[in-house]
């Protein structure tokens, strides 16, 4: 039940005693602060992470070759190395059961033309399966398809960006464009997280580039994702095992990553969640530690406090007051001035987070600094336990003591 006389109560305590009041919550509000500001540098780093790999799949992997660095079964260094069809149904044969989507790699400059309007772009000779590998979202139209790969059609899937230079605000579908000479139709139009250079680029089917450039079965990349369900472990050790066998099969020295190697996103993210892990333990232990501290110096302060009311105590007690209506009022101060310090700080801490940003992500990289609704939460939590911890242990001290021996008291 609400009490207005204990409010008024606490109320005049706190306001007789401003200074103290004061040091009492500056501690906490001090631990608070400091707490946010590590929280939320800590959540921007991670933030950061997300962002690098936001426009890929985050359980893919690539295949890439060059050239050799150690000889291998009388073949010399240098041999350079080059990944064709063969490897990439290998891959899809071999590992099937592990696959979630695959695609081939062609890499080319082009300059794509539409009537007075050209420029040079990048083109990426693909499976339909590179949609969901790039998160491609079609805008307009459709993606590649089997049927495309099988006729080796002369169609393309062109970036909005790459839209608006050559076609501007008219539409792009089903028209036809110049590429490096040859005519191609454009079938759809796609936007991408990535960013400018993403979508200032374009699609055609893996087959038309091979058929187009070189008329042969070379790729530049093989890239895969692995199903969900395998664990980190279980991806690494596919990843891995993946490796060995296309350096046996393609004639490579097992320890020559010159010449093969496989870029795992299960071991990136490993690595990211460990990292993020020592980082948030640190955050935490450094955390805690001033949130003890601070506990520790409202304690103090309440003791010295309790010690100055010990005959006003000891006058309560002598007139029917239960120790435990003075143990509840000390903890009822004591929690408010906690709250309200540790709110400030909260506050504090989430503005400053706000206003530095923009620079924390321009010249070290830390995106979108902030506090989750959780932590808000678990702050709250540990808010009132520390005022409760902080009042209750020297009020309940206070509240043992006789009324004669209060009343002596100096």
């Amino acid at each position: 039940m609400f009490d207005l006389d204990r409010w008024r109560e606490i109320f005049q305590s706190i306001n007789k005693n401003r200074l103290r009041s004061v040091m009492s919550g500056f501690t906490v509000a001090f631990a608070i602060l400091l707490f946010t500001l590590l929280f939320g540098i800590v959540s921007g780093l991670s933030n950061s992470f997300k962002s690098a790999f936001k426009d890929d799949a985050q359980n893919s992997m690539r295949v890439r070759v060059w050239k050799t660095s150690k000889p291998y079964k009388g073949l010399q260094t240098g041999r350079s190395i080059q990944l064709t069809n063969k490897e990439y149904d290998f891959v899809g044969k071999e590992y099937e059961d592990k696959i979630q989507y695959q695609t081939a790699r062609i890499n080319k400059s082009v300059v794509i033309k539409y009537q007075n309007n050209a420029d040079s772009y990048r083109l990426k000779g693909v499976h339909p399966d590179h949609q969901f590998l790039e998160k491609t979202m079609i805008d307009e139209g459709r993606y590649i398809n089997q049927r495309d790969l099988k006729e080796k059609a002369k169609v393309i899937v062109i970036g909005r960006l790459l839209k608006q230079d050559l076609f501007g605000e008219k539409p792009a579908l089903n028209k036809r464009v110049n590429v490096n000479g040859s005519s191609f139709l454009v079938i759809g139009v796609f936007s991408d997280e990535g960013g400018d250079n993403e979508e200032r680029q374009a699609y055609m089917p893996v087959t038309t580039a091979q058929m187009m450039y070189g008329n042969n079965d070379y790729i530049n990349q093989i890239v895969l994702s692995y199903q969900t369900n395998l664990s980190l472990e279980a991806a690494i050790a596919f990843g891995d095992k993946m490796e060995r066998d296309l350096r046996s099969k393609m004639s490579i020295h097992p320890d020559d990553q010159s010449a093969l190697s496989v870029r795992n996103m299960a071991e990136a993210n490993k690595n990211v969640g460990m990292f993020m892990f020592v980082l948030y333990a640190i955050v935490i232990l450094v955390g805690s530690g001033t949130l003890i501290a601070g506990i520790i110096g409202i304690s103090n302060i309440m003791i010295f406090v309790i010690k100055e009311r010990t005959k006003e105590f000891g006058i309560r007690k002598a007139l029917g007051a239960s120790p435990a209506s003075i143990v509840g009022m000390v903890v009822q101060e004591s929690v408010l001035i906690t709250t309200i310090a540790g709110y400030l700080g909260l506050s504090l801490g989430t503005y400053i987070l706000t206003f530095i940003g923009d620079s924390l992500e321009k010249e070290y990289f830390i995106k979108d600094p902030s506090v989750s609704t959780e932590i808000v939460i678990g702050a709250t939590v540990v808010l009132i336990l520390s005022g409760l911890i902080a009042g209750y242990v020297p009020a309940k001290r206070a509240a043992n003591i006789k009324p004669i021996v209060a009343l002596r008291a100096d």
